[in-house]
């Protein structure tokens, strides 16, 4: 496979991106979207990042830029850091180690699919800037990041919990510490690893849950959280272990926050428009669609209270949000460690357990897989069969009762007449087909989901 966009960045097997190839999209970057000067760069923490990062900075320093090296860190921590700026994350995400990828950032922030195009094209064309002599220096983002957490809830925010914090090789794992202690709560580091492990937050493992489960039996936990390998993805559970989707996480925060307008993928639980918001917009998979969406409102009203999320729990807050003990700036990118915070926070506020505020939302539950090694050509040819011929779609899924809607808004999402939801679609980043369902009960969404992977791999066999 070659390097490619997917739902969030740049990405492609490690093999390939060799320094002549990264030097190539750092030169159509720069040229696509001119730096004003100087550029951040960061990356996360899998084996190739660092090679992958000095590349990048020796590029743009050959091209005459002053490069800000923020060394290891969350992708939302360089986004903050380079407000204003261009910024480019060394990461992969939450795929396996064997992969990596570049976000792109200009000065007005995450790039858009326009900018996509236009840095395609600049690849294509093999442009590059003028030559000069840039220069390099090393800057702390973390610091600032931190404390905007820190100052926004308060030091007692959080006061008699006990939350642990799964560390594994997020960039993430020492900053969660930090913060969660900051705020009051005793933090219990646990499994901090010094090998990349691809902790998929929307599609937790079946070992990784009853893990989490021991471990907040055996250490008294209020809850866990962590995030995915580049901290742009939460993961958080109650006191029993179980994980809160992110999508829930998306509602309970933008709840916490008083928006008022929500902008989130079609994949996310439908609970977000039963009625907790006066507007809710519904997009194409991947952040740069829930930015484009985000961006439309606050054209119309610029004072609007609108956040976006996505059913893996990243948040992008768009208005200036209160929180209790001061407030929040926008910062209209992916981040985690907000969709962390707000929730813990406002429940404990409240005197209540992070599963009895879950337990007043809409009962609507998710589930989420995938089934790897599938072409994204192979994924969509199915995908369109189904999409364009209603008697193979009846065909395919006769068991589940009768269709009443079909959403081709991203991949196929089809809601069934007992209320049950099943959306299938090719990953953007990965050879890989994502399952998605939905049901009354989170039984009945993992009962539906095991029953859909398996048909699926069946309808995809050779």
């Amino acid at each position: 496979m070659s390097l490619a966009f997917g739902t969030s960045g740049l990405r492609g097997l490690v093999s390939e991106m060799t320094p002549q190839t990264i030097a190539a999209w750092t030169n159509a970057f720069l040229v696509a979207s001119p730096p004003p000067g100087q550029i951040f760069v960061g990356r996360d923490l899998r084996p190739s990042s660092a090679p992958i990062a000095e590349q990048v900075r020796s590029t743009a320093r050959a091209a005459g830029l002053a490069v800000i090296d923020c060394g290891v860190l969350p992708t939302p921590a360089l986004a903050l850091a380079a407000e204003g700026a261009s910024a480019i994350m060394v990461t992969g995400s939450h795929i396996p180690a064997d992969r990596n990828g570049l976000k792109f950032y200009t000065p007005a922030g995450e790039i858009t699919k326009e900018d996509e195009a236009a840095l395609q094209a600049a690849h294509a064309g093999s442009r590059a800037p003028s030559p000069g002599a840039g220069t390099d220096e090393q800057r702390d983002a973390l610091a600032a990041y931190a404390e905007r957490y820190t100052r926004a809830f308060g030091p007692g925010a959080l006061a008699g919990l006990r939350i642990g914090i799964y560390q594994h090789s997020s960039v993430a794992r020492d900053l969660l510490r930090e913060v969660i202690a900051a705020l009051g709560a005793e933090a219990v580091p646990l499994a901090r690893s010094d090998t990349f492990i691809p902790v998929d937050t929307e599609a937790v493992d079946p070992g990784t849950r009853s893990q989490l489960a021991a471990w907040c039996a055996s250490h008294r936990l209020d809850a866990i959280v962590s995030t995915d390998g580049d901290a742009d993805r939460p993961m958080v559970t109650d006191a029993t272990g179980a994980t809160l989707a992110g999508d829930v996480l998306g509602v309970l925060t933008a709840r916490a926050l008083g928006a008022e307008s929500v902008v989130t993928p079609v994949s996310s639980n439908s609970m977000v428009s039963a009625g907790l918001f006066p507007r809710v917009v519904l997009t194409r998979i991947g952040s740069p669609f829930v930015i484009a969406g985000m961006t439309d409102l606050l054209a119309a009203s610029p004072a609007a209270r609108v956040v976006g999320f996505e059913a893996n729990g990243g948040f992008l807050l768009g208005f200036a949000a209160a929180t209790g003990n001061g407030h929040l700036a926008p910062l209209m990118t992916r981040d985690s460690l907000l969709p962390i915070l707000a929730p813990l926070v406002a429940a404990h506020r409240a005197g209540e357990t992070l599963a009895e505020a879950v337990a007043k939302l809409p009962a609507r539950f998710t589930a989420a897989d995938r089934l790897k090694g599938i072409p994204t050509s192979v994924s969509a040819s199915l995908l369109d069969r189904l999409a364009a011929t209603p008697d193979a779609r009846t065909a395919v899924f006769a068991e589940a009762g009768q269709i009443a809607a079909v959403d081709t808004t991203d991949g196929l999402r089809l809601t069934f007449a007992t209320g049950d939801i099943v959306h299938l679609r090719p990953s953007g980043n990965a050879p890989e087909l994502r399952v998605y369902t939905e049901a009354g009960s989170p039984e009945a969404a993992q009962l539906l989901l095991a029953r859909w992977l398996s048909r699926a791999a069946q309808e995809l066999a050779p």
